[in-house]
Formats: C-alpha cells, sequence, structure tokens
C-alpha cells in the first residue's frame, strides 16, 4: 500500500542525483554552461553576407543575376522619374487646377503693357484730362501733362483692338502716400473704362488688366511678363510696350536686355510729352538711363533706394509666385546681364 507524505517539515527532501550543469559522467567533472552569442543586429555583416550570397549566385546564373539587377535599376530610375516629375508639377503650379482649362485667357499670346506715371486721384471721372484730377509730382506740373496720360491709355487700347491675341496690361504700383492706397494701374483702367474704352470696349475691355505692384520701370516689365504667365499659363511670345518717346533707349535696350527677352519679337511704341515738360523730361531721363546702364535690376544703388521709397503702404510683392520658371531671374542682382535659362530664350 502507497502511503502519502504530507508536505511538511518531516517530508522527505528531494535531491538532485546530478548538478543542474553539464556533468560529464567518464571524467566526473562539471562542464561550464554554454553562453550565447550576442544576437544584436550588425548592419556591416549583414551586407557581407549578402555580398557573398549574390557573388555566390552570380557564380552560378551569371545572365539570371545580371537582368534581375538591371531591372531593378530601371525600375528605381523609373519611380525617380515619376516623383521627379510630380514635385516639379507641384512646384510650378502652386494653385489649384479648377477651371484652369476654362481660364479665357489662355489663348493669348502677345502683351501690350502700359507703363503708369502717375495716379488719378479725383472723385469722379469728369475731368481726366486735367491736372487736378491726377497727383503730380514737381518735375510733372506742367500744362498738357494729364494728356499725356491719356494718350498713353488710348494708344495701348488701340495696339490691342488690332491684335485678337494680345493681352492689355496696365502696370504700376500704389507709389504715393499722398494718394492713398491707389494703383497707378487702377487708374488707367478706371479713366479707360470713364472713357468708353474710346470705342472699342466691346473687342478690348474683357482683355484689358493690370499690374499692381511695379515701381520703377523695370518692374514695369518684368512683373508684367510674369502677370501675363499668370493669366494666361504662357509666357508671351510678343512684347510691345507704351510709355512716353523718350524712354525707348532705356525700355527697348536696356530692360529688355535685362530680361533676356528676343529683340525681333519686342516693340516699343512712344508718345510725346507736353511741350513745356520735354526739355527737363530728357534731362532727367539721361540721368536715369546712366543709373541703370550701371545697374541694370535696380538692386544696388540709388535705384533701389527709389523703388523702396515707392512702396509707402508695404505692399508684399508677390512675384514670382505666379512665374515660378523665372525665379532665379527674380532673384539675380547684377552689374552683367543674366547669364541663366529663361523660357522666351528656349
Amino acid at each position: 500500500m502507497m502511503n502519502n507524505y504530507p508536505f511538511s517539515s518531516n517530508s522527505p527532501k528531494s535531491f538532485n542525483a546530478y548538478p543542474r550543469s553539464d556533468f560529464d559522467i567518464e571524467s566526473g567533472t562539471i562542464r561550464r554552461a554554454r553562453k550565447f552569442r550576442n544576437s544584436s543586429f550588425h548592419p556591416i555583416r549583414m551586407v557581407k553576407s549578402l555580398a557573398n550570397r549574390i557573388h555566390y549566385y552570380y557564380k552560378l546564373h551569371p545572365v539570371l543575376v545580371f537582368l534581375l539587377s538591371l531591372s531593378f535599376g530601371v525600375t528605381i530610375l523609373i519611380i525617380l522619374s515619376v516623383y521627379e516629375n510630380h514635385y516639379k508639377m507641384l512646384s510650378n503650379y502652386r494653385k489649384p487646377d479648377i477651371g484652369f482649362n476654362d481660364n479665357p485667357y489662355a489663348k493669348l499670346q502677345n502683351l501690350v503693357m502700359v507703363a503708369g506715371h502717375s495716379v488719378y486721384t479725383s472723385s469722379n471721372c469728369g475731368k481726366v484730362d486735367g491736372e487736378d484730377s491726377w497727383l503730380l509730382m514737381p518735375y510733372q506740373k506742367h500744362p498738357g501733362q494729364a494728356a499725356t496720360f491719356l494718350a498713353h491709355i488710348q494708344k495701348g487700347i488701340d495696339i490691342a483692338a488690332k491684335d485678337d491675341e494680345a493681352l492689355l496690361l496696365f502696370s504700376g504700383g500704389e507709389t504715393r502716400k499722398e494718394a492713398g492706397p491707389r494703383s497707378e494701374a487702377q487708374s488707367y483702367w478706371s479713366v479707360a473704362e470713364s472713357e468708353g474704352w474710346f470705342g472699342k470696349e466691346e473687342t478690348v475691355r474683357w482683355r484689358a488688366l493690370t499690374e499692381e505692384h511695379a515701381r520703377d520701370s523695370f518692374e514695369n516689365l518684368l512683373f508684367s511678363v510674369c502677370r501675363f504667365r499668370e493669366l494666361t499659363g504662357t509666357y508671351p511670345h510678343n512684347i510691345t510696350v507704351v510709355s512716353y518717346d523718350f524712354k525707348k533707349e532705356r525700355f527697348a535696350h536696356l530692360h529688355r536686355s535685362a530680361i533676356g527677352f528676343p529683340e525681333s519679337r519686342f516693340s516699343f511704341v512712344g508718345t510725346p510729352p507736353s511741350l513745356n515738360s520735354r526739355e527737363a523730361a530728357l534731362k532727367g531721363e539721361a540721368l536715369v538711363r546712366a543709373q541703370f546702364q550701371e545697374d541694370p535690376y535696380g538692386c544696388i544703388s540709388k535705384l533701389l533706394r527709389k523703388k523702396l521709397g515707392r512702396n509707402p503702404f508695404r505692399r508684399t510683392i508677390p512675384y514670382p509666385e505666379g512665374c515660378l520658371e523665372i525665379e532665379p531671374l527674380f532673384r539675380y542682382c547684377g552689374t552683367a546681364p543674366y547669364r541663366g535659362s529663361l523660357p522666351w530664350a528656349q
């Protein structure tokens, strides 16, 4: 009969016949327990092991390994190319594409830019040709000066009316504190509106807009090119600038060369200043032209200080947000012409 022993202090104790360590029966000694190697991750060993495996398979099947390697490389190149194109597309178009294909200005190819010279301050448009209706600088206060602004507006409308593919832009920012937050460009557009677009409202008004940030003649041109890109989705094929006739050298040579636009696709149309102001205007133009010859981009001389002074309301310039393809041109500052890639030079 089997006896049951309670679990108490009088119960027989168990004993180990052999030590828990490895015991060598033949020698009668205890073997030390094996120490397992550290299983931490070793990337260098892993790479070497992988390389050895590839080398081994290459010896067995060289053609197969070569084809697999080639396929892997081509796949990586295709993936990188897709991501690069996607990134460029996102960078160049930071605005929704909703309705972009229906842009009413997408078919316009040529730019007609009228450079602003003053701000219209009258509360009504009854006397657009009167000097009292415009904010004039001391050097502009001559009889007939307001009529010259009107001539620029009409000339721009006439040129655009003869070209169904032309976009008309009035260019000029809020340059005078005394005029309040009114831009030169909006002044010209409002005057054109009050004059019924000189009989060409039906054909021109819908494609006449404004560029309202330019602070000097160089920005009139550069900013209008960017504005054209915003409105049409492309850059102008031809450019026509309307201003005073004595500014032809400044626009057609200095500014055009600074942005690298082809001479064969650039036109300048000038109108005369008032008779009483011509002599003073020619002297002033010679001075400004010399400054632009030394500082073509208006970024390092008196031209820069003058430009900063023509932003009394501290407007933030939005460009080149709408024309990122020529962003380096906007950032460039030097005495030598810009040598980078430009869309219209290709």
